[in-house]
Parts: C-alpha cells; sequence; structure tokens
C-alpha cells in the first residue's frame, strides 16, 4: 500500500512536500565539506557542535548543548501536536585515521579523517531538521521531532550513553538514524528487521605465574602454554557453549610474553575482541569467557584477570520502524531504492537508545553509480557521493511526514 504524508498537499513545491531545495541541498554539501576539513575525535566536538548549534539557532529553533560542551539536542515542533517525538540521530566525531584522498576538502587536521562517513550522518539531519522547522512554521508538521547529534560513537561504550542520561528519549517515542554503507549505491538504502549491527566487546587478559628456565617446565607456571591454550581454546570452547547461530567470535589482535627463548615469564599479556549476532548471547558471554579461562588457567597454575569491557550492543530494528524508513525512502524514490542488507559484525551505539525505545537504522548508499570501486569505511581513502546527502535528508524528512 503506498504511504500518505499527513497534511501535505502534493501539488506544493519544496519543502512542502518533503523535498530538498536545491539551494539548500548546496548549503548543506558545503556544511558536510567545512566538517570534513575539521575533523575532531571523540568527546572533542566542540567546533562541531558549536557549528551545528549556531546552524540551528539561525533558523529559529532552540538548540541545547550537552553540559560536556559537546553533542546537541533540539527540538523541532511542540507537545501540543499530540504525539510522541521522533527522534533523528547523528554521531558527529571523527577517526583517529589520515586523510590520503586528494580532494579540495580533504582533512586539515594531521592524523584525523571523517572515515565514517559520521559527517554525512551530521548534515542528513541538519538538513531534515531545517526543512521540517519550515515545514512547522508552514503548519504542516504532524508530529513533533527531535535532533540528537551525538558525541564520541567511535568510543566505548559510547556517547549515546551521554545523550541518555541528558534525558534525550524524554517524550519520544521512536528513533531512527542512518549510516554511510560504501557498498550500497547513492540514492538507495539498506534495510532489514530485526539485528543488523553486532555486539561488540574488549577482552584485557593478564596471567602472572612463577617463571622460570624453560630446562624444567615443572617447576615453573607456564604463562607461554597457558596463554597459546587459552587464545585458540576459548573460541574454540564458546562455538560448542552457545548457540551456533548467535555468531558469537572471539578474535585476538595482541598477545604478549617474555623476553628470551630459554626463559618462562612471569607475565604474559592477551587483547582482542568478542563480536556476537545475537543479543542474548551477548549478555551470556561474559559469564562463559570468565568460566572457560578459569578452568584453562587451573590447569598450568596460572593466575589472572580479566578485563570486560563492554562495549555495545547489537543493533536490533524493530519491525515497525523499518517499516517506517522503507515506506518512507519508497515514497521519495521508489520501492527499487530500497535493497535487503545483511547483519554486519560491526558495532555502533545506536543500539542503546533501542534499549529504551523502537527504532530502526538503515544503510545510506555514498558509492558513486556506476563506480566499482568500493572505499571501506575506516580507510583513510573513504568518501562519499555527496548525493546521498539530499537522499538522507528526504528519507529522514518523509519519515516524520508519514502517518
Amino acid at each position: 500500500m503506498s504511504p500518505t504524508l499527513s497534511g501535505v498537499d502534493h501539488s506544493l513545491p519544496a519543502p512542502a512536500s518533503g523535498a530538498l531545495p536545491e539551494e539548500l541541498f548546496a548549503e548543506l554539501v558545503a556544511f558536510r565539506r567545512d566538517l570534513h576539513m575539521h575533523p575532531e575525535l571523540s568527546r572533542e566536538e566542540f567546533r562541531t557542535t558549536e557549528a551545528i548549534r549556531r546552524r540551528l539557532a539561525q533558523a529559529g529553533l532552540e538548540p541545547r548543548v550537552l553540559p560536556s560542551g559537546t553533542g546537541v539536542i533540539c527540538d523541532v515542533g511542540g507537545d501540543e501536536l499530540g504525539r510522541g517525538r521522533l527522534a533523528l540521530r547523528a554521531d558527529i566525531d571523527a577517526l583517529p585515521i589520515p586523510d590520503v584522498k586528494k580532494v579540495p576538502y580533504r582533512s586539515t587536521v594531521k592524523g584525523r579523517a571523517h572515515a565514517c562517513g559520521h559527517d554525512v550522518h551530521t548534515t542528513v539531519a541538519l538538513g531534515a531538521g531545517l526543512v521540517l522547522a519550515e515545514l512547522d512554521q508552514a503548519g504542516k508538521l504532524p508530529r513533533p521531532v527531535r535532533l540528537v547529534f551525538q558525541p564520541a560513537e567511535e568510543s566505548m561504550p559510547g556517547g549515546a550513553l551521554d545523550m541518555l542520561k541528558a534525558d534525550v528519549l524524554d517524550g519520544v517515542e521512536r528513533i531512527l538514524a542512518v549510516h554511510c554503507d560504501p557498498k550500497v549505491e547513492v540514492g538507495r538504502i539498506g534495510l532489514r528487521t530485526g539485528a543488523i549491527t553486532s555486539a561488540c566487546d574488549r577482552l584485557e587478559l593478564r596471567l602472572d605465574g612463577a617463571g622460570g628456565h624453560t630446562a624444567r617446565p615443572h617447576l615453573t607456571t607456564d604463562l607461554v602454554t597457558a596463554l597459546a591454550k587459552i587464545a585458540t581454546e576459548l573460541p574454540a570452547a564458546l562455538a560448542r557453549r552457545i548457540d551456533p547461530r548467535a555468531g558469537v567470535s572471539v578474535v585476538w589482535g595482541r598477545i604478549e610474553a617474555g623476553h628470551a627463548c630459554n626463559v618462562i615469564p612471569q607475565h604474559a599479556e592477551l587483547e582482542g575482541t568478542v563480536r556476537c549476532l545475537n543479543l542474548d548471547a551477548w549478555h551470556e558471554a561474559p559469564d562463559l569467557i570468565h568460566e572457560v579461562i578459569d578452568q584453562i588457567a587451573a590447569i598450568y597454575r596460572a593466575k589472572w584477570e580479566l578485563t570486560y569491557h563492554r562495549g555495545v550492543p547489537p543493533v536490533v530494528n524493530e519491525a515497525t520502524s523499518a517499516d517506517l524508513l522503507r515506506e518512507a525512502m519508497t515514497f521519495r524514490h521508489g520501492a527499487h531504492a530500497v535493497e535487503d542488507t545483511e547483519q554486519s559484525l560491526g558495532g555502533e551505539d545506536f543500539s542503546w537508545y533501542l534499549e529504551h525505545v523502537p527504532g530502526a537504522l538503515a544503510r545510506l548508499g555514498v558509492r558513486p553509480v556506476g563506480d566499482p570501486t568500493i572505499r571501506d569505511l575506516h580507510r583513510g581513502d573513504f568518501d562519499a557521493d555527496e548525493e546521498a546527502i539530499r537522499v538522507g535528508v528526504e528519507l529522514f524528512t518523509a519519515a516524520a511526514l508519514l502517518e
């Protein structure tokens, strides 16, 4: 069934239909390029925050900066509209990665880049807010909207928790977000109901014991062997202790022990990540990991200490919210503009909001049409076709107008 837009006269020119006027699109492209040239790391997004605040204030809105000085919350439309608010969330931080692109808007900050597309997310939410503010002034906004510009998505456990502490979801009925996807062509979105990202935690394991000569391992705590056993047997044990459909994956990124070939060390370390496709398994994993490590370490009489850093749960798209995004994209760009997407093993702290209210995240296509090159996220050569800004703004705007 075709979606309908509440209070919208389809004969009216943009922005009454939710379309993005060309003049505003040009402004948003310039805004995005300015952010791209001045990337700021997690909880350091002061310039970005001020740029967002200033533009929203110019539109007659009343943005509120978080007490930390980074992050913005801004309402469009009042409670008199009689419905719960629809929140539109964007993350605003960059990554500690050199920008290696040769473009006029290349990062001017050494070793920092918007290599995950957060500058695009921010610009999309800003543009949607500006269009919706104009509709509200014309009496054509059917429901109140809250713009959420979140800091520190790239840190664990994520700036979403800072926003929740600031009561960002008070009065919110539903929350939506987009994330750039370089595998999807511009003009399209990837969508799925259910889990669309994975849980991601971090492990830091330290082992201690009586070292000694490799000629007499029976008189020592053989930490190297203990560490190797944990590194190999923990992932294997979890695969037999948790439903394999939960997709639990333990991958080690750092292992360190010893300084000489004939000396058994007294200290060893192991660090890695735990990724999980399933929310229930994510809750179950810490206890099981502690149990397995304890069993293996006991065989070698190794003392151990595990620091388990909770990261983020998986983003689980709620069905009605995913349908809203599907209908909004179909209304603006046609049913062909929505494609099914797979669940990613990446983490996203948008999931924290979904612990409290229903919502959904869509993958926003940013690959130029016909371009076979895929510039993946978290790489210094990542870039986005800026037409994705128009698509994202119109997606958010249509979602706010749909009944």
